[in-house]
């Protein structure tokens, strides 16, 4: 993978963000920045994750700069696993990828709100909100800006504590997805299955159904487990801070229930040709794994208290398998009865 043509690529791509007066998006980047650790705050009182750590402000940043930073994140997460292709070939596959890489990363650069990135900065993670994004999603919710700013940190804290105070879960992450990528490359014969891959695409277009997105068409036994490992994982930990960004309550973000329902109405998408852009890169799996990562932790902590739901991060034995995630009784009689 050739990541300065990735980055490069999408940032001749990226599509500029809402036009609004100097003076306001200076208060909204300074907002930003202010309101991470304010959002920590409300996230580790109510999950009990991350006490004594130090609170530290979020990086604001426009689409841009957010496609660098995932750029960053991704070639620190992957290289080291990532199949190496040699000889007179290696040039033109590897910068073939990095324009691929670099289109997706412009799609994604003006829906992305923020994230929690545990391999940017050198490996010390990363909280990213991306400015523009927030603010134009804001505007078209017609919610107040304030509530939903705070909102968005509330995700997007929740991550930043699952992985600095969770000590073991970001080597675990790394190893599942370099798991993958062997995976991955050691799969042949997949051309052979590409009708049975088109007529399947097909169906998942109209159904909006395709946990992984297009990936999982490509399956071989030792990739389905380290997708089920890794679907898992990224169930939880979405649905986790669903669950919290929510749960924190009006209290803290007056117009929260508002929000939710706007928002989810948002995720929908649009016409035919954008579902089958979110089918195809994975977003429409996302956005079920939000609603069934957040259904698994809400039925857990109705059941049992937060206290208890905590237990899943006792070790990588302890987390949900993807079968458990839509049935969270049976994770709680294995591990937390």
């Amino acid at each position: 993978m050739d990541w300065e043509l990735a980055a490069s690529t999408a940032a001749r791509l990226v599509r500029p963000g809402p036009v609004i007066p100097r003076a306001e998006a200076d208060v909204a980047v300074h907002r930003l920045r202010e309101l991470a650790p304010e959002a920590e705050v409300h996230v580790r009182e109510l999950t009990g994750l991350g006490h004594g750590l130090p609170l530290l402000p979020g990086e604001v940043v426009d689409r841009p700069a957010w496609a660098r930073a995932a750029v960053q994140g991704l070639s620190a997460l992957t290289d080291s696993a990532m199949p190496r292709t040699s000889g007179p070939l290696g040039g033109v596959v590897a910068s073939t990828a990095g324009v691929q890489a670099g289109i997706v990363l412009s799609f994604l650069s003006s829906r992305v709100l923020g994230q929690y990135d545990p391999f940017g900065a050198d490996g010390g993670g990363r909280l990213l909100l991306v400015a523009p994004n927030i603010v134009g999603a804001q505007r078209a919710l017609d919610v107040p800006a304030e509530d939903f700013s705070l909102w968005v940190c509330l995700h997007e804290c929740t991550h930043r504590l699952q992985f600095t105070g969770v000590p073991w879960l970001r080597e675990y992450f790394a190893t599942q997805v370099a798991d993958l990528l062997v995976a991955m490359d050691s799969s042949s014969g997949s051309i052979t299955k590409l009708p049975d891959m088109v007529r399947e695409f097909r169906k998942r277009i109209r159904e909006t159904e395709g946990p992984m997105g297009l990936i999982e068409l490509f399956q071989s036994a030792d990739q389905k487990a380290a997708i089920d490992r890794l679907v898992a994982l990224s169930t939880l930990l979405e649905g986790h801070a669903d669950h919290v960004m929510d749960a924190v309550g009006p209290s803290v973000v007056p117009s929260v229930q508002t929000i939710r329902d706007r928002f989810t109405e948002r995720r929908k998408g649009g016409g035919v040709l954008d579902r089958a852009l979110r089918t195809l890169l994975g977003v429409e799996a996302k956005v079920r794994q939000y609603a069934e990562g957040a259904a698994f932790t809400g039925h857990v902590v109705d059941a049992v208290g937060m206290e208890r739901f905590n237990v899943v991060w006792t070790s990588p034995e302890t987390l949900p398998t993807r079968a458990e995630i839509t049935d969270p009784a049976e994770w709680l009689r294995r591990v937390a009865p």
